[in-house]
């Protein structure tokens, strides 16, 4: 507990000086900045390479941590208190004083915003006193990173601090829910989309054309290892890493198993790992065995599916 303690006074002293540090969550690790801060955000798109029109999730200790920064109804109460801490992201519209820096938002009237579960993150969001705008801990559009070391991989010394949390418990990006005007999930992710169903619906995700709100990590091309990726491959070419999640009679060297017995959650955890394993080992094209597409494999399907794109 003592180095950890230590480690959170240095994240905060990095933080308060208006530096990025990674810090990890549940899902990925994240690339923190002050939310407050103009010049913290405009060093988070700088490192990242990420496109300024594409807005940032920021996160919050808690409930009473947004109630300055953001408008919300009993909706919002009601997936609060049943997902939060956690892996799901709001939509919320801003109110008129928020400090929440205008680079985060695009200018918009609306923010992105979660509540991570991570206790090393919970830890320092409770001792400082502004949010941290935080997107994934990678460069734009390639694997989001899912420990200290893939973080040091992205960015090497241009980072100069990365709070160790761990692996990350699920591996894949939070949900991303809508809550202005009628509630829409517009990312699947950490959360499984019934149980949100379940909770307030009808929910409307079908109709996306007609959603004009600009939301983190759902670019066309996303997640990519930065080589050509095969979906639903039921055998793999000569020198092709071949991705599996159901455990095969016959050895081969070129097989990668993000899990032996179809465990789903299990999956979920070791893509990005072994994505980035295969990178690291030189191969120059990735087959994927079908996933089912059921509760988080659907996550893991919108994932292989953007990170396939040309």
């Amino acid at each position: 507990m003592k180095k950890n303690d230590s480690n959170i006074k240095k994240a905060i002293k990095y933080l308060n000086n208006n530096e990025c540090i990674a810090i990890p969550t549940e899902t990925v690790y994240g690339l923190a900045g002050n939310a407050y801060s103009d010049k913290a955000v405009s060093r988070i798109y700088k490192l990242k390479k990420r496109p300024r029109g594409n807005p940032l999730i920021t996160h919050y200790y808690n409930i009473n941590n947004l109630k300055k920064d953001c408008e919300f109804d009993n909706t919002f109460i009601k997936l609060y208190k049943k997902f939060c801490p956690g892996p799901i992201t709001f939509v919320l519209k801003l109110k008129k004083k928020s400090r929440v820096s205008k680079i985060i938002t695009n200018n918009s009237n609306s923010v992105a915003v979660r509540f991570p579960s991570h206790p090393l993150t919970r830890k320092l969001l409770k001792k400082i006193n502004y949010p941290l705008a935080a997107p994934s801990a990678n460069i734009s559009t390639s694997i989001s990173p899912v420990s200290r070391q893939d973080v040091v991989d992205e960015f090497g010394p241009k980072l100069k601090f990365v709070l160790d949390g761990g692996y990350s418990k699920i591996g894949l990006e939070s949900t991303i829910i809508n809550l202005i005007g009628k509630p829409h999930i517009l990312r699947l992710g950490g959360i499984n989309s019934k149980l949100i169903y379940k909770l307030i619906n009808p929910l409307e995700n079908k109709n996306k054309k007609k959603i004009k709100i600009k939301v983190p990590g759902t670019s066309k091309l996303h997640y990519s290892p930065g080589i050509p990726v095969r979906l639903n491959a039921k055998k793999n070419y000569q020198n092709e890493a071949y991705i599996l999640i159901k455990k095969r009679k016959k050895l081969d060297k070129n097989y990668f198993y993000i899990s032996k017995t179809n465990n789903l959650k299990e999956a979920a955890k070791n893509l990005y790992k072994t994505l980035r394993i295969i990178k690291k080992n030189g191969y120059k094209k990735i087959a994927i065995e079908k996933i089912p597409n059921i509760n988080i494999g659907e996550a893991i399907n919108d994932r292989i599916l953007r990170a396939s794109k040309k």
